[in-house]
């Protein structure tokens, strides 16, 4: 992406800073001292800063590339610079990092790219450090990402393509373990390729072809957006349609779409927030004059299930929910999980997670999906779905719930999920969609059915 116009320099003073840049700063610097999340941030960045069209897209692709590529930068930046790097001014680094980005991976001359750079690091930490920053970009500057990669890569091959692709080591492991060795390059690239806008067309509410884009191939509710913002799309901004990855639109789907012998009046989103797929559910329940209910453990998300136009929302653990056993015909259990099927739309979550986050999650998920069985009446559905396709995240906890549970059976995925070519699961009638197959998040799909299990006779003496 090439740099937008840079505002004229003032006579007699310095250079004002660049307000692209200046906003994709402040970005970074929320992310790194607020934990925020970048995709939540950066609008109101841009409107701070008065940024559209090129400008807001320029921005974009700063925040989001040296996000993604850190990992890679960092390695280069430790090779440009005299000291460890813990011992470099976070904010400094930040800026370095902004740099690395313009330099090795966007059409942004290499002068344009450190002047900036160098006039962002003196405003915010002086003429020292500005001196510093110009010194390390220059060194950087000196090699393309290609020649950086075969310069600092090591010979065992996941290393390599850790660096190459910017993941931590421990991530690219599991990913390994989940698609296998052929496809995990490609897979590692799809990550770091910026998603396309998906919007969703909410069932009684509107219709995708009052929605600008092209109609999703996977999805009978989706489109991909052209251009523009989703909040000047007049149905999105009515709440009538919401911004929706593909495969949590079938992730949606698929539960609605799962056979069901029996009543079908009483639907449960479990792990509900922030509500994308429960405004979708909603929208399918009231179809069907069903009522979805959705749950959520943590009341300011439970708040932004209600703004995305669910009318009954309950704030609830989970594991130990309000409602009495068998109440519900169908259960999504969309459970918390380490994300990494969508690290695409959240580059920074590679660098938050830690290799115990796995550990730490299943026994959550095992718990909720076994919560799940209880609420669901005998012959619902249960739908356990993960935005991430470790296999300790999916099929080690549908295995391992199924091991306790006599009551419980593996079903078939159906409807618009199972015609996804090349998406077979790790388990048989399981689904798991990918990046780099499907252009969709990493989406794991897993169909349990609750059956009645007689009592077992009992013992003579």
């Amino acid at each position: 992406m090439r740099e937008p116009r840079r505002p004229p320099g003032r006579r007699g003073g310095r250079r004002p800073l660049d307000p692209a840049r200046l906003a994709a700063f402040e970005v970074l610097r929320a992310v790194r001292v607020d934990d925020a999340y970048a995709n939540l941030v950066l609008p109101h960045a841009l409107a701070g800063h008065g940024l559209t069209g090129r400008d807001a897209a320029f921005a974009t692709e700063l925040v989001s590339g040296t996000l993604r590529m850190r990992g890679l930068y960092d390695a280069v930046l430790a090779d440009c610079v005299d000291r460890s790097l813990a011992k470099v001014e976070a904010k400094v680094l930040d800026a370095l990092r902004l740099g690395s980005h313009q330099l090795l991976s966007m059409r942004v001359p290499d002068h344009a790219a450190i002047s900036t750079t160098v006039d962002l690091v003196k405003a915010k930490s002086g003429a020292g450090a500005g001196s510093f920053a110009n010194a390390v970009l220059r060194r950087v500057a000196v090699r393309s990402s290609t020649e950086w990669v075969q310069r600092l890569a090591p010979a065992d091959d996941h290393e390599r393509l850790a660096l190459a692709h910017s993941h931590p080591r421990w991530v690219v492991d599991l990913l390994a373990e989940a698609v296998g060795e052929a496809e995990l390059g490609d897979l590692l690239a799809a990550d770091n390729a910026p998603p396309r806008v998906m919007l969703v067309a909410r069932p009684g509410l509107s219709d995708r072809t009052e929605l600008p884009g092209e109609p999703t191939r996977l999805s009978p509710y989706g489109v991909v957006l052209d251009s523009g913002s989703p909040a000047e799309v007049p149905a999105v901004a009515e709440g009538r349609a919401g911004v929706q990855d593909e495969g949590s639109q079938l992730v949606a789907l698929a539960l609605a779409q799962a056979p069901l012998a029996g009543p079908d009046e009483r639907w449960l989103d479990l792990c509900a927030g922030p509500g994308g797929k429960a405004a979708l559910l909603a929208a399918l329940a009231g179809q069907r004059g069903a009522v979805l209910v959705a749950n959520e453990a943590q009341p300011h998300r439970a708040g932004l299930v209600r703004r995305n136009g669910v009318s009954v929302v309950v704030a609830a653990d989970g594991r130990r929910p309000p409602f009495r056993p068998g109440t519900f015909d169908r259960v999504l259990v969309d459970a918390p999980c380490t994300g990494l099927g969508a690290l695409r739309r959240r580059p920074e979550a590679r660098w938050r997670r830690a290799p115990s986050a796995v550990d730490e999650l299943v026994p959550l998920q095992r718990e909720l999906l076994a919560s799940a069985l209880d609420l669901v009446r005998p012959g619902g559905a249960v739908l356990y779905a993960t935005c991430s396709p470790v296999l300790a995240e999916t099929s080690g906890v549908v295995e391992a719930v199924l091991a306790d549970r006599p009551d419980a059976t593996l079903a078939p995925v159906a409807g618009a999920a199972a015609d996804v070519p090349d998406s077979d699961g790790p388990l048989p009638g399981t689904r798991q969609l990918w990046p780099h197959r499907h252009g969709t998040d990493a989406m794991f799909l897993a169909l349990l059915i609750r059956r009645e299990v007689p009592d077992r006779p009992a013992r003579g003496p």
